[in-house]
């Protein structure tokens, strides 16, 4: 008499199916908490700067390369890191990405010299241009139909609720710890995503295809952009009539101008630049600068001001920024339902006109100013503008693109993002550096308070380029009504 074996070694269709279930259940959080981690670096690290100012000894408007060369070489390589995941495997780049952000990671905290932190922030920049667009291609990959909208929305938010975590993730490291906690911090979650992102993340089934990857158009577009900031950063010191200010302005721009030309000439580009003539896309990409300058400069600008001024510690700054996290919040949620009435047109240049007058509210801060009275009612009135705007800009360079493309247009709307936060940062820090001498201690008040003006202006005349570039109400939303995917879900 044969007797069955009381555990079977095989494994049933349905456990399979199970599993899958479960590991599928989990794959939108690890991806959403390894985008966390990417954004997250950028405004907590906007809290620790006095504090890392003074531990490395940076002066003037070098303090703010610790955000910017992060920012530069994220922004710049994205358009390839999506370009490599679709050629190289998702999961491998996603793996990759994870794995030079955290080295780097590591490399921030242990930096004795400013040197050192800005080629550290760099190669976070690199891995991070790696991995976020690995993710959220998986996303795109891994879910359809309405879940899909759903994890793209969650995806928005994210981005959104970032900035708000990290002043206070930055705020509460820094003031009971020590800034480098906010690099080792990462180096437990990122182990945590590398074991379950190889648990849950689907393998790739294709071989790395290394041809079309387009090396050389990724080295000039990221050349270009750090010769023009590095320009920008430096002039204040050099001199805006300086050889060296003009080399790297003129010979940044000619370099752009020779990606442009190389883009069009190749049969796999990394952006297929003739879609910046498409007045939504293009129009659309230069608010994207303006609108995400604004905003990474208000972070760096208001940072700057309640601590070395007003003389707040980080945690109680990290609670200051939490009305302009809830405000941009009001704001993005209303722009999907004023958009689909109005257009981009409209919502665009009346969102950047109050955006104005919220950066005017601040350009009045003082050397004895108040948060409630100073502070406060600007934030407030820029946050819910901003808001609005950010929104708007992405739907109109996202709004009518063509099904394959939408991946580049996407990414090319994040480049715009990365870019312009990063020439905000440079510009308004070094108009703050000149105008007072410093960026530290309470004599920059003045020099913020210029930077603040500018701002105003530059929101201004984004107002202005909104009214006379983007296509009218009735033209976007009959391209809309064709490409309803394109609006955010709430």
């Amino acid at each position: 008499m044969h007797h069955k074996p009381k555990h079977s070694t095989h494994h049933s269709p349905a456990d399979s199916t199970d599993a899958h279930a479960k590991s599928h259940r989990w794959l939108l959080p690890v991806l959403l908490v390894a985008q966390l981690m990417v954004i997250l670096d950028i405004t907590a690290v906007n809290i620790a700067l006095p504090h890392i100012a003074m531990d490395l000894k940076m002066s003037g408007s070098t303090i703010s390369w610790t955000i910017t060369s992060y920012s530069l070489i994220f922004g710049s390589l994205l358009l390839f890191g999506g370009r490599a995941a679709d050629l190289l495997g998702r999961r491998r780049m996603f793996v990759t990405g994870l794995g030079v952000f955290t080295a780097s990671s590591f490399a921030s905290a242990m930096a004795g010299s400013a040197a050192m932190l800005f080629a550290s922030r760099a190669g976070q920049g690199l891995g991070a241009a790696i991995l976020s667009p690995a993710a959220l291609s998986i996303i795109t990959s891994a879910y359809q139909g309405s879940r899909r909208a759903k994890a793209l929305s969650a995806w928005g938010a994210v981005g959104g609720a970032g900035a708000a975590v990290g002043v206070l993730v930055g705020g509460v490291l820094t003031q009971f710890t020590d800034w480098r906690t906010i690099f080792y911090v990462n180096l437990p979650v990122a182990a945590v995503l590398l074991f379950a992102s190889l648990k849950v993340v689907p393998a790739d089934t294709q071989k790395p295809r290394w041809r079309g990857l387009d090396l050389a158009g990724a080295a000039l577009a990221t050349t270009s952009l750090a010769a023009i900031v590095y320009g920008i950063t430096q002039a204040h010191s050099a001199g805006w009539t300086s050889i060296q200010t003009h080399v790297c302005g003129i010979g940044g721009l000619a370099g752009l101008a020779a990606f442009a030309i190389y883009e069009l000439h190749i049969d796999k580009p990394l952006l297929r630049v003739e879609r910046i003539a498409d007045r939504a896309v293009g129009g659309g990409l230069v608010l994207m600068l303006a609108v995400a300058g604004t905003i990474f400069g208000l972070f760096l600008l208001c940072s700057l001001y309640l601590q070395n001024v007003l003389g707040w510690g980080p945690l109680t700054t990290g609670l200051a920024f939490v009305p302009l996290a809830l405000s941009a919040g009001i704001g993005s949620h209303a722009a999907g339902h004023v958009i689909s009435k109005h257009g981009v047109r409209g919502p665009l240049a009346g969102s950047f006109a109050v955006a104005a007058v919220g950066m005017f509210l601040l350009s009045r801060v003082g050397a004895h100013g108040s948060y409630l009275t100073d502070v406060l009612p600007g934030m407030l009135v820029a946050g819910v503008a901003l808001g609005v705007a950010t929104v708007s800009v992405s739907m109109a360079i996202l709004t009518g693109t063509r099904q394959e493309e939408n991946g580049m247009i996407s990414g090319l709307n994040s480049t715009g993002h990365e870019i312009g936060g990063t020439l905000g940062i440079a510009i308004f820090s070094t108009i703050a550096a000149g105008a007072s001498g410093a960026i530290l201690g309470p004599q920059a008040a003045s020099g913020i308070g210029h930077a603040f003006l500018v701002a105003a202006l530059v929101a201004g005349l984004a107002s202005l380029v909104a009214l006379a570039v983007l296509p009218r109400a009735q033209h976007f939303l009959a391209k809309l009504a064709l490409n309803p995917q394109a609006m955010p879900v709430h």
